[in-house]
């Protein structure tokens, strides 16, 4: 009889407020448990330098962590203008 494939929970981390040691080893820890359990945990949103830290630990190869969202190209709001020297003819 085939094992079934391990349940996949997401976590988001987008609202930790710092990185330190003790939060890497915190997720660490919650990995672990989750692989006893016949799960596997996705970390998403992790901040830089929560990623760095990681990587520092030596356990990005381990933790299935993903970077924070890129910023999106922001577009100026409607009515704001380039600034231009008074004496300058309208263009």
């Amino acid at each position: 009889m085939a094992t079934p494939a391990p349940r996949t929970i997401v976590w988001d981390l987008s609202a930790l407020a710092g990185a330190d040691v003790e939060t890497v080893d915190l997720l660490a820890r919650l990995q672990l448990a989750a692989q006893r359990q016949g799960r596997m945990l996705l970390f998403v949103h992790a901040s830089p330098a929560l990623l760095e830290l990681i990587a520092f630990c030596g356990l990005d190869a381990v933790l299935r962590v993903e970077s924070g969202r890129e910023a999106e190209q922001r577009e100026d709001p409607l009515g704001v203008e380039e600034e231009r020297q008074l004496d300058d003819p309208a263009a």
